[in-house]
């Protein structure tokens, strides 16, 4: 593989660096304005509290006595708390503020079971997703007046907030006597695990088999008849696929109180997460909730919206959602944002976790589910393919042709939250060292580069996961996907190459001058500034069939075009992409534009090894 020779990263990170600077302080306002941006105008920072710095560690066993397994805390291993907490968080706010996030996505804070599993699949509840109560803060992340600290000091700065909330499941506090009862001797006991029953086996189904009329044809009139609070008031434990009950000792410990009852479980056994056990299994043993029940609706609407009057937060990325059925979606979405207008929140944001790389599978979830935008894992997927694979461009057409399937169209596609990687799939320098194992480490950081200025200047709302910009690589999905940014103690962070340093996670990397940060906060700084470029239509203008050049243009019909050229390839490019026939002079944006079109429709351009433009046309008015 020829090895790129010029624009070296740390060239590139300095001008983008002196476009940052130029921008300057005046981006954000610390008044209310920041209420006024539009979700399309917001760049996030996704963050897990637990891993991102410690700010006190008198809370780092979050109060409970005993050893690891009691109170989950061991900063050697990578599956328990580390001490990160929401103390830390605002300590550092200049940092993520000076990278140019305008958000902050804040992993789950409530209060969860600190650890579960047995021997070496024991692990803790670090990551906020086993909630025992949905109520209050973790008291391993601090306290609520912590929370309140953290939110009013990100509001003051102009940046939002956005809670990441759970509705499918709690912690695994509920068993089942078939599968995990010594005592147990009937004729349906299961030697191991406690695979899933189907409702076509069993008579306990939310979706019709209980007797009474349903409540209507479904929310929205889509879906399957939803029923009636009077429906499910008849079912019983016998109903159930298993016999749930409670283990001694944990009766009352979820909050709010509700959430003890079995009654409001599906009680299916593991889901193997194909067809329906999707919606109706346990997910990797989590106590899977019934949201087909009414009172379970009310009763999550009630949780979160009292989180938005008591904190004024500005969104909420939804965890599981395909694992939910749409009925619940279609209620609760519209009633947390009508809450959330009540408050004087009138751009409250709310994404959904679908995890699948298909862009139908996930458009679904705004047309039938009627969820407002998801998280983008198509783009995540096409993005991974052509700059850590190698594979052709061609793809993007293909993604970019999927955005008329969203509610709203291509318009509605400028809400997708963009990504390159997360904690639960893995980190975008997993998969460039995993596909490039002998590429340099200029060369990868270089392509991370490159990746992320498609996530800013491609359509979409850029979301950085926290770390990224320090050069993380990671080692693999979950776990091995979420490092301290505070000095590590686990052996298998600290053993890894980090891109564009030679620092390691041992020691705390909040640098500044990493030429990743820099050149994210330089993206930043040109994002806010063009407001095309956030709420432009894009047209697509160039991909490769079998090459690695992509360009779009973006305009919002009331302003100059701009191009954004990206070249994958690690040799220069030089050739010709369409434009709009009025676009004829040009100016940079970020790299070396052509002055002139050379012909009407036409420009030529010259783009760096693993590089790109972004040019500006400043000609033409809107018809």
């Amino acid at each position: 593989m020829t090895k790129p020779s010029t624009l070296m990263v740390a060239s590139l990170a300095g001008l983008l660096s002196l476009c940052g600077a130029i921008y300057g302080a005046a981006a954000m306002s610390a008044d209310n304005t920041y209420r006024d941006r539009k979700p399309e105008d917001e760049i996030i920072y996704f963050v897990l509290p637990d891993r991102f710095e410690n700010g006190d560690r008198s809370n780092d066993r979050g109060g409970i006595a005993g050893g690891r397994l009691d109170h989950g805390y061991d900063p050697t291993h990578k599956g328990f708390y580390h001490g990160g907490d929401l103390k830390g968080l605002t300590q550092r706010l200049d940092y993520i503020e000076g990278l140019g996030a305008t958000a902050i996505w804040l992993g789950p804070i409530y209060k969860n079971k600190p650890v579960q599993g047995y021997g070496e699949w024991a692990s803790a509840g670090y990551h906020g997703y086993w909630i025992l109560d949905f109520t209050t803060v973790d008291p391993h992340l601090g306290t609520e007046d912590d929370l309140k600290a953290f939110i009013d000091a990100a509001h003051g700065r102009g940046m939002k907030v956005y809670f990441d909330i759970i509705t499918n499941h709690t912690a695994d506090v509920i068993s089942y006597r078939e599968c995990y009862d010594p005592d147990y001797a009937g004729p349906d006991k299961v030697d191991e695990g406690c695979p899933y029953r189907s409702k076509g086996a069993y008579p306990f189904t939310t979706r019709g088999n209980v007797e009474g009329p349903a409540i209507n044809a479904g929310f929205g009139g889509v879906g399957a008849p939803f029923q009636t609070t009077e429906n499910f008031k008849r079912l019983t434990r016998s109903d159930f696929a298993y016999t749930p009950y409670i283990p001694a000792g944990e009766e009352n410990a979820k909050t709010p109180a509700w959430l003890n009852d079995p009654i409001y479980y599906h009680n299916r056994g593991e889901t193997t997460f194909e067809g329906e056990n999707s919606l109706f299994g346990d997910f990797f043993g989590l106590d899977d909730i019934q949201t087909e029940d009414p009172r379970v609706v009310a009763g999550f609407i009630d949780i979160y919206t009292d989180w938005i009057s008591r904190f004024d937060i500005d969104g909420f990325r939804i965890d599981t959602t395909r694992h939910v059925n749409p009925e619940f979606w279609q209620a609760f979405a519209p009633a947390v944002i009508d809450h959330a207008n009540t408050q004087g929140i009138e751009n409250f944001y709310v994404f959904g976790e679908v995890y699948d790389p298909d862009p139908a599978a996930l458009a679904r979830f705004t047309r039938v589910d009627e969820l407002p935008t998801v998280l983008d894992f198509a783009f995540q997927d096409v993005a991974t393919k052509v700059v850590a694979k190698g594979e052709a461009t061609g793809l993007f057409r293909t993604l970019f042709v999927a955005d008329s399937l969203y509610e709203g169209g291509s318009e509605g596609a400028l809400m997708l939250p963009t990504f390159l990687g997360n904690h639960d799939m893995g980190r975008f320098g997993t998969f460039l060292r995993d596909a490039l194992p002998d590429a340099s480490n200029q060369e990868l950081t270089q392509r991370s580069l490159l990746a992320h200025a498609m996530m800013f200047f491609m359509r979409g709302v850029p979301v950085i996961y926290y770390g990224d910009e320090q050069g993380f690589v990671g080692d693999g999905v979950d776990q091995a996907a979420r490092e301290n940014m505070f000095a590590s103690s686990v052996v298998s962070y600290n053993d890894n190459v980090l891109l564009g340093t030679n620092d390691t996670t041992a020691s705390a990397n909040f640098n500044r001058d990493h030429p990743l940060y820099q050149a994210i906060a330089g993206m930043s700084a040109i994002y806010k500034d063009h407001r095309a470029l956030r709420h432009g239509a894009q047209i697509l203008r160039k991909t490769e069939v079998d090459g690695g050049v992509v360009a779009v243009s973006r305009t919002d019909g009331a302003s100059d075009e701009y191009l954004a050229v990206f070249n994958t390839r690690t040799e220069p490019y030089r050739g010709s992409i369409e434009i709009d026939p009025r676009s004829s002079e040009w100016a940079d944006v970020h790299g070396t534009c052509p002055t002139q079109s050379s012909v009407s429709g036409s420009i030529t351009v010259e783009v760096e090894p693993l590089g790109y433009l972004v040019c500006r046309s400043n000609t033409w008015v809107a018809e």
